[in-house]
């Protein structure tokens, strides 16, 4: 992705210490100016944002919900259905409303302005890059937006309503869960926005392998430590049942087999880039 604003790579090695800074400055208003862009259509839609997203998985009309029944029923496995939510959500401060709004400001902003916000630091580093290793990370902005994207969506469908359910349900003695809209709206945030980042663990490790510091070999070694780790984050933060588990650990377990082969590939190519 490329504008004709864009010096060609190498460009930006003649410029002195002062014109870097210039130049990312103005990367940077363009980068703010896309996430204030996100954040207007957020507000915009406050209404669908915060009822049907947001305030979305406290019903067990959320899809995430229904899909976890019908898988039940067919597996015999009914405690996957949540008729009801084991909890409340409630208000305690007085700017506690106003600050989970800001919070889902800036949540949806990054969300929708990612791939902008992405772009335009990546075309700041572009031009300092040597033409082969422009052409080694070829359409990066388009991969790193995917992965981040679906990051996103299965941080919200998939691992942030499970750990409501388990956190809204865990007991402690005969204490009810009232949880305030501010420890709801940053348990979200942070799992939507954390996942987002895991996802991009493939284009990681694609640098890592570049430049030596990972191989292939290395993360074969320490797959049974990835994965032991994985599942064991898995049972943490999903309900206690093996089928919730599975649907929250294989996907991240998928990302690292496809991080090996692309360590692989890399090295493979190693020598005929030499």
């Amino acid at each position: 992705m490329a504008t004709s604003q864009d010096p060609p790579a190498g460009e930006q090695k003649d410029m002195s210490f002062l014109e870097h800074l210039e130049e990312l400055r103005r990367k940077l208003i363009w980068a703010a100016a896309g996430l204030i862009a996100g954040i207007v259509v957020v507000v915009i839609n406050a209404d669908f944002v915060i009822y049907k997203i947001i305030l979305g998985m406290t019903t067990p009309d959320f899809p995430t919900y229904r899909w976890l029944c019908k898988l039940g029923e067919k597996t015999g496995m009914m405690d996957m259905c949540f008729d009801t939510m084991p909890f409340t959500i409630q208000n305690t401060a007085l700017g506690g409303n106003f600050s989970a709004y800001i919070t889902t400001c800036i949540t949806g902003g990054l969300v929708i302005g990612f791939p902008w916000v992405f772009y335009q630091l990546w075309s700041f580093i572009r031009p300092g890059l040597k033409q082969t290793e422009v052409r080694a990370v070829r359409g990066i902005v388009f991969y790193v937006s995917v992965l981040f994207a679906l990051g996103a969506l299965f941080g919200y469908f998939i691992l942030a309503p499970m750990s409501v359910q388990f956190l809204g349900s865990f007991e402690y003695g005969n204490v009810p869960t009232n949880a305030t809209i501010t420890s709801y709206i940053k348990i979200i945030s942070s799992l939507v926005l954390g996942t987002a980042l895991i996802f991009q663990l493939p284009v990681l490790i694609y640098f890592l392998s570049k430049i030596g510091l990972v191989s292939a070999a290395f993360l074969r070694k320490y797959r049974r430590h990835a994965f032991v780790v994985n599942l064991i984050v898995a049972a943490i933060i999903t309900p206690p049942d093996v089928t919730s588990q599975i649907l929250v650990a294989v996907p991240i377990l998928l990302l690292y087999e496809l991080s090996i082969l692309i360590a692989a590939r890399v090295e493979k190519k190693k020598p005929r880039e030499s």
